[in-house]
């Protein structure tokens, strides 16, 4: 993970992508986060988390009705926050949130407790999602589909993830819940 103080894409706080050696490497914007008044160490936290679990960013789970979900650690509950020694750190969700057998309220399924069955995407948060062959994202809410589309995607894992489908959709790992 390196912090840089300007932005390869002024419109991006952070993204997690792949080098060209094939690891993993994390990119938090320093000016561009705080000038949409999000906090630093928040967009750290959620590239971490998402890098440290799915460091290849080719991990799907199966989800209801035959959906299969990209397995981002952080993105279903992207807006929520909480500290730790007055640090914000972004929301995350557990590896049961990927368990499509799970009944709702009867496991923890993120840290703060706010998300309550598997694959709920809270107002703020988004995922990516693949139905058949076609990959789209959905979103916790209007608002939140209206400021993403705002964002310049362009070197986003989202985008990675889906561009790695198109090259070999076949082929493209996936996690199976399981208990």
């Amino acid at each position: 993970m390196i912090f840089l103080n300007d932005a390869d894409d002024p419109e991006a706080e952070g993204y997690h992508d792949l080098t060209k050696n094939g690891l993993p490497l994390s990119k938090v914007f320093v000016k561009a986060t705080l000038k949409v008044g999000d906090k630093v160490s928040t967009t750290a936290c959620h590239e971490l988390a998402e890098m440290m679990v799915d460091p290849a960013i080719n991990l799907w789970a199966e989800g209801p009705r035959g959906t299969i979900y990209a397995y981002e650690m952080c993105d279903a509950v992207e807006e929520e926050e909480f500290l730790i020694d007055d640090i914000s750190m972004s929301d995350f969700v557990y590896p049961s949130y990927f368990e499509a057998f799970r009944k709702p309220k009867s496991v923890q399924f993120d840290y703060l407790k706010k998300v309550h069955r598997p694959f709920q995407i809270l107002k703020g948060g988004y995922s990516q999602i693949r139905v058949g062959g076609r990959v789209k994202t959905i979103y916790g809410s209007k608002a939140k589909e209206r400021k993403f589309k705002q964002e310049n995607r362009k070197e986003h894992r989202s985008e990675y993830r889906q561009a790695l489908l198109i090259k070999k959709p076949a082929n493209s790992a996936h996690v199976k819940a399981s208990a």
